[in-house]
């Protein structure tokens, strides 16, 4: 007495192609204060950042007379991590400077 086998159905599954929406961005933000030095925001800029001298400068001078300005937008692990970086220098260089990160608000 042999076993039978039913023979395989070949069937073809199909999938639609996953769709994947990119990860949240936030933007990194500079605080002003009235005790760091625009030399030491430029210099912070610079190392934690990558920007150039003049891009830093223009940076450092739109937080100075704006009270805030954006060093660049990133992914949340990103952020997070030059967020900390910011707040380790000023903190070693004993100065007051604040970053913080926030979601990049939607396009109008």
């Amino acid at each position: 007495m042999g076993t039978q086998v039913a023979p395989k159905q070949n069937t073809a599954v199909k999938r639609k192609p996953a769709r994947l929406s990119p990860p949240p961005m936030y933007q990194v933000v500079l605080l002003n204060d009235d005790y760091t030095p625009m030399d030491f925001v430029v210099v912070v800029v610079q190392h934690v950042f990558g920007k150039s001298l003049e891009e830093a400068s223009r940076i450092m001078l739109r937080v100075h007379h704006e009270g805030r300005g954006v060093v660049g937008v990133y992914t949340r692990d990103i952020a997070a991590t030059r967020v900390d970086s910011v707040m380790q220098l000023a903190r070693i260089n004993q100065h007051p400077l604040q970053c913080i990160m926030e979601p990049v608000p939607p396009a109008d």
